[in-house]
């Protein structure tokens, strides 16, 4: 971003990385994968780089109001020095913060997730989903992020991304509005679980395999499923399945939960942006 204010000149649209996107080295993919795609389609982005702080949601969260608000000042002086009016991140965390915290320490701008950025490339044909890894046949559930969805009412973007892809999207019983929280939100990524019967990831990770396998009966020892089995399309494809994500926290849990039922070898965990870039055909 400086480079190109040095140059006079202002980006399209400002991507936000987020930390786990910058730090987190399975998320880096996902921040690889998006700038991919923008850049196939020719947007004039910029990220601030060395300049991006933490926006604060973590310490927020965990109740330190004087640490966010330190963080977000920051960001803010930053982000209004620049006139950075669009932003557009892929982290939902991010997404909700900017957009909703930052207006009342001034900082005013139109905060893009990526699912929702994608959808609009999408619906302005510059993301056509061809020429790469084809999905036809292949099994793909999506989970909600919390914040994407009760938080800020985004459901129908990130399916609508999905669709595309042409594979045979699964919807949880537990989904949308009655979604089903990863169990990392609220800054409970940075703690141990309270003791329990079982983590909140586990108890995700089984619905979604369940779902994607036409498991009634695990799903009817589930709390709050109904017992139906999921129909599957005719010819649908077991093995490579996929669990679809939008949030760099459902990421890891979502992951650590296939890695617990040992289902890493034939369920994978994607985000958006990398099923699109892999559709694209520009992964490296």
């Amino acid at each position: 971003m400086a480079d190109l204010a040095a140059k006079g000149e202002t980006p399209e649209v400002l991507f936000w990385v987020g930390c786990a996107g910058a730090f987190d080295d399975r998320y880096k993919r996902v921040t690889r994968a998006f700038v991919r795609i923008l850049e196939h389609v020719g947007v004039n982005y910029a990220v601030l780089g060395m300049e991006e702080s933490c926006t604060g949601d973590p310490a927020k969260r965990a109740g330190n109001e004087f640490l966010f608000q330190m963080q977000a000042m920051q960001n803010i002086t930053t982000l209004n020095g620049y006139g950075i009016k669009k932003v557009v991140t892929a982290c939902p965390h991010c997404f909700n913060t900017i957009k909703n915290e930052y207006p009342a320490l001034g900082g005013e701008y139109e905060v893009i997730h990526h699912s929702t950025f994608l959808q609009q490339l999408i619906n302005e044909g510059k993301v056509k989903a061809e020429g790469g890894e084809s999905f036809k046949g292949r099994r793909i559930t999506f989970h909600d992020s919390c914040y994407l969805g009760r938080a800020n009412n985004i459901y129908e973007a990130p399916r609508a991304v999905l669709e595309v892809l042409d594979a045979d999207l699964l919807e949880m019983k537990r989904c949308k509005t009655n979604g089903l929280c990863c169990g990392a939100g609220g800054a409970q990524m940075w703690k141990e679980p309270e003791p329990g019967k079982k983590d909140i990831n586990i108890e995700r990770a089984e619905e979604a395999l369940a779902t994607l396998d036409g498991d009634a009966d695990v799903l009817l020892n589930l709390q709050g499923v109904e017992s139906t089995a999921p129909v599957l399309p005719a010819g649908s494809n077991r093995g490579g399945s996929v669990i679809a994500v939008a949030c760099p926290f459902c990421m890891t849990m979502m992951a650590d939960g296939v890695k617990n039922k040992e289902r890493e070898s034939d369920v994978q965990v994607f985000d958006l942006a990398e099923l699109i870039a892999s559709a694209e055909g520009l992964n490296a």
